[in-house]
């Protein structure tokens, strides 16, 4: 996938949220939600300015990028589907769904279609156990689910 968000225009609007960011206290994750709105993720080249901006080390913004869900080290899809993997989920087919998923779109955990259009994620619950199993595609719930449902789904988007 070709990605233009790398542009000298991007990391200029970068340079100056983290100026108007850098002298207050707790400035990481204000100017990490700001870069990932510019940028769509948050990759190695992105985190290195970060770094340099707010004098800080580059392994301690690593560590709060992969360790908070919201931020991405990848681009995300146009759609995030979510797949719940909590217990009533699991116990009434979740990973069945999942796997169809996995099939239909070719693509893993994690990870985003080729195409941009989708990125999969494994989630915990959602609270939504009445309707086990259940997927989210964006805002939208999906519930009952068996794995023959999921090309018609997917369809739809």
């Amino acid at each position: 996938m070709a990605n233009n968000t790398f542009t000298e225009e991007n990391f200029t609007k970068l340079k100056e949220v983290i100026a108007k960011n850098k002298d207050k206290q707790g400035a990481l994750i204000p100017v990490l939600n700001e870069a990932q709105k510019i940028f769509g993720c948050l990759p190695i080249e992105v985190q290195k300015e970060i770094s340099k901006g707010l004098n800080m080390p580059l392994a301690e913004i690593y560590g709060v990028v992969t360790f908070y869900a919201q931020f991405s080290l990848e681009p995300k899809g146009k759609y995030t589907i979510g797949v719940c993997l909590g217990t009533a989920c699991y116990v009434k087919g979740s990973q069945k769904v999942l796997d169809r998923i996995k099939e239909e779109l070719n693509i893993e955990v994690g990870k985003t279609s080729r195409d941009g259009k989708f990125t999969l994620e494994a989630t915990r619950c959602i609270g939504a156990c009445g309707l086990a199993p259940v997927m989210t595609i964006n805002e939208d719930v999906y519930g009952r689910l068996v794995a023959s449902d999921i090309p018609s789904i997917l369809q739809k988007y």
